[in-house]
C-alpha cells in the first residue's frame, strides 16, 4: 500500500512538472511569436505630418543627414539630400545603375564616368553624402530653392520633377534627425536580438558628427552634447537601434524606450548629455 502511495505521489510530482515545464514553453513560444509579428519600421512625425521608413533606410537617412550636421549646413541642406537619395536609390547603398546610369551607384546613383569619384569611393556613403553636399553649396541660392529644384540641378536627373514626391518625407527626417525638431523620430523594432557593443557604437557616432566627448557606463554611452545637437544624437541613436542593439535612449528630460514602443516619454533625463543604452552581453530574443 504504500508502494502505491509512492508511485502515486510520484505521478503527481511529474505531472505537475509536465504542466510547468509545458506552460514555461508555451510561454517562451507566444513571446517569440509576438516578436515575429511586431512590424519594423521608423517614422518621423511632425504635428499632423507623418513619414515612415524602414529600419534599413533610416539608419542612411541619419547618417546623410548626420554629415551635414558635421558640416555645419542647415536643416534645408537634408531635406534635400534625402529627397534626392531616396528618389535615386530608396535609400540604399545599392551596387548597380540602370540603362540611363549603367555606372551609377550608392546612395545618390552617382557615376565614375562623371566625375563622382572611383566606384569604391561612391559605394563608402560617407563619401557619397559628403560628395552631394560639395556639389549642393555650388548651387547659388539652394536654401531657397525647391527641394526639387535644388536636388536637379545637383543630380541632372534624366527625370527633373521625379525628387519632389519626396519632399515631406526628406523634410520630416531631416527635421527630426537634425534635431530642429525634438522626439520626431521613434523606431518600432522587435527585441534586441544579442548583446550591444558600445565602442562600436561609439567609433560610428564619432564618424557620422566628427570627435564628440563620450563615456562608457556598464552598458551605456554617454555623450556630451546640448541643445539641437543632443537631439540629433539622440535621435540618430533611435534610428540606429536595431543595428546596434540600442534599447534606451534619453535626453533632456524624455526618453525612448525599445521595448515600450510607444515613441517619447518623460524621464529624468538631465540635459548636457545623451545617453544610449545596449542591450547587455547574453541578452536575445
Amino acid at each position: 500500500m504504500a508502494r502505491r502511495r509512492g508511485l502515486r505521489r510520484l505521478t503527481v510530482l511529474v505531472l505537475a512538472l509536465a504542466l510547468v515545464a509545458g506552460g514555461v514553453y508555451s510561454a517562451v513560444f507566444f513571446l517569440q511569436r509576438s516578436e515575429t509579428l511586431v512590424s519594423e519600421r521608423c517614422r518621423a512625425v511632425i504635428g499632423e505630418r507623418t513619414s515612415e521608413l524602414a529600419p534599413d533606410q533610416a539608419v542612411n537617412a541619419s547618417l546623410i543627414t548626420a554629415v551635414a550636421v558635421q558640416r555645419g549646413l542647415p536643416p534645408r541642406a537634408a531635406s534635400i539630400a534625402l529627397a534626392t537619395a531616396m528618389q535615386e536609390s530608396k535609400l540604399r547603398n545599392i551596387d548597380h545603375g540602370d540603362k540611363a546610369g549603367p555606372d551609377s551607384r550608392g546612395l545618390f546613383q552617382q557615376r565614375p564616368s562623371q566625375g563622382w569619384g572611383t566606384e569604391a569611393q561612391i559605394m563608402d556613403p560617407y563619401y557619397a553624402a559628403n560628395a552631394f553636399y560639395d556639389a549642393l553649396v555650388k548651387v547659388p541660392g539652394y536654401e531657397s530653392l525647391e527641394i526639387t529644384d535644388a536636388a536637379q540641378r545637383v543630380q541632372r536627373s534624366a527625370y527633373p520633377t521625379a525628387y519632389a514626391q519626396h519632399e515631406e518625407m526628406g523634410r520630416t527626417f531631416a527635421s527630426g534627425l537634425t534635431g530642429q525638431t525634438p522626439e520626431a523620430v521613434r523606431c518600432t523594432l522587435r527585441a534586441p536580438g544579442t548583446g550591444g557593443d558600445t565602442a562600436a557604437l561609439s567609433a560610428e557616432l564619432s564618424q557620422a558628427y566628427g570627435p564628440l566627448g563620450t563615456a562608457v557606463e556598464g552598458e551605456t554611452l554617454v555623450v556630451d552634447a546640448g541643445g539641437s545637437q543632443a537631439w540629433s544624437v539622440a535621435q540618430w541613436a533611435v534610428a540606429n537601434a536595431k543595428g546596434f542593439e540600442v534599447t534606451q535612449v534619453d535626453v533632456a528630460g524624455r526618453s525612448w524606450n525599445r521595448e515600450a514602443r510607444d515613441g517619447w516619454q518623460a524621464s529624468a533625463a538631465t540635459d548636457g548629455q545623451v545617453r544610449i543604452t545596449v542591450a547587455a552581453e547574453g541578452t536575445g530574443s
